[in-house]
C-alpha cells in the first residue's frame, strides 16, 4: 500500500488580511436559529473523496476504528465506500464521538442506503492478545474491506483519520502469518491517505465511525447479560469505575483483553496491576 499524508490548504496571507479587515467593518448579524450563538461548525463533506475520484480512483473508502482503548470486547473498524455518483451524506452525519447514542442510531437507516457499500470488521479479544492491538486493527480493517469488496469490487484508496497508517501490512507480513483467516484483498492493495480530523471533515470517514460505533455498542450490550457485574451495557467495555471495581473483585472474563495490564485486586490467582490500555483510546 502507498500512504499519503494530505497537507492542509494554506490561504494567501494577503487575502486573509483583506477578508479580516472586511469582516471587522461588517456589522454582526444575529445567529441563525438552531445554530447557537457561536454559529455552526461545518459538517463532514465529500470534497476530499471527490478530489481522489476525479484524480483516477474508481472507489474511495472512508475508514474509522472504535474500541481501541476498551478493556473488553473486540476492536471494530467501519468502512464506507463512495464513488463519483455518490451524493452528499445524509443530514446529521458527524464524527460518532460528537453524537448522542440516539442520534447515531437514528442515522442507521439512511446510512444503510448511502454510498456504494459499507461494512464493519472486528478482531476479537483473543486475537488482540495474540497479535497486539495495531495488528488487530489491521485485521479488522482488512475484514471490512473484504466485505465491501465482495459487493462493489476492490477499493482504490482508503481515507484514514489521524497520522498513523495502521492498515498497511508491514514489510514482514507478520499479521498474515499469524492469522491464516485474514481475507486476501488481491493486488494492487489500496493506497492509504491520512488526514488529521478526517472523521470531522470527510463524510465517508464520519459515516464509517457511526456504523462501527453503533455495531460495537450493540454487540457489547448483547454480551452484558452474561457478564452483568462488568456493566458493559453502560460502559461498552471501557474503564468506567464500575467496570474497574468488578475487575478488581472478580478478575477478567474470557472477553477481556488478558494481555493488557488489567486491575485484578483480590481475584484468585490474579496480580494487581494498574489499568493500562496499549495503543491509546478510541
Amino acid at each position: 500500500m502507498t500512504t499519503v499524508h494530505d497537507e492542509p490548504v494554506v490561504a494567501d496571507a494577503t487575502s486573509v488580511a483583506a477578508r479580516s479587515a472586511a469582516a471587522a467593518a461588517t456589522p454582526r448579524r444575529a445567529p441563525v436559529s438552531g445554530r447557537g450563538s457561536g454559529g455552526a461548525r461545518p459538517g463532514p463533506h465529500l470534497r476530499h473523496e471527490r478530489a481522489l475520484l476525479r484524480s483516477g480512483a474508481r472507489l474511495v473508502a472512508g475508514m474509522d476504528e472504535v474500541g481501541r482503548g476498551s478493556l473488553a470486547g473486540p476492536v471494530s473498524v467501519g468502512v464506507v465506500v463512495v464513488g463519483l455518483e455518490t451524493r452528499s451524506a445524509p443530514r446529521g452525519v458527524a464524527d460518532s464521538k460528537l453524537l448522542t447514542p440516539a442520534a447515531r442510531t437514528a442515522l442507521l437507516p439512511a446510512l444503510g442506503r448511502w454510498g456504494v457499500a459499507r461494512a464493519v470488521g472486528h478482531a476479537s479479544p483473543a486475537e488482540i492478545d495474540a497479535i497486539g492491538i495495531i495488528a488487530a486493527l489491521r485485521l479488522a480493517g482488512h475484514r471490512a474491506l473484504a466485505a465491501v469488496g465482495a459487493v462493489a469490487g476492490p477499493v482504490d484508496v482508503v481515507l484514514l483519520d489521524g497520522n498513523h497508517d495502521w492498515l498497511t501490512p508491514s514489510a514482514q507480513g507478520e499479521l498474515f502469518t499469524l492469522d491464516a483467516a485474514v481475507p486476501v484483498l488481491g493486488a494492487p492493495p489500496p493506497a492509504v491517505h491520512l488526514r488529521i480530523k478526517a472523521d470531522r471533515t470527510c463524510a465517508s470517514v464520519a459515516a464509517a465511525s457511526v456504523l462501527a460505533k453503533c455495531e460495537r455498542d450493540a454487540l457489547m450490550t448483547s454480551l452484558a447479560p452474561a457478564h452483568p457485574a462488568y456493566r458493559w451495557d453502560e460502559n461498552k467495555g471501557y474503564a468506567s469505575p464500575e467496570h474497574v471495581a468488578a475487575l478488581r473483585a472478580l478478575g477478567p472474563s474470557a472477553l477481556h483483553r488478558r494481555s493488557w495490564r488489567l486491575p485484578a485486586g483480590d481475584a484468585p490467582g490474579a496480580v494487581d496491576l494498574d489499568v493500562c490500555a496499549p495503543g491509546g483510546g478510541g
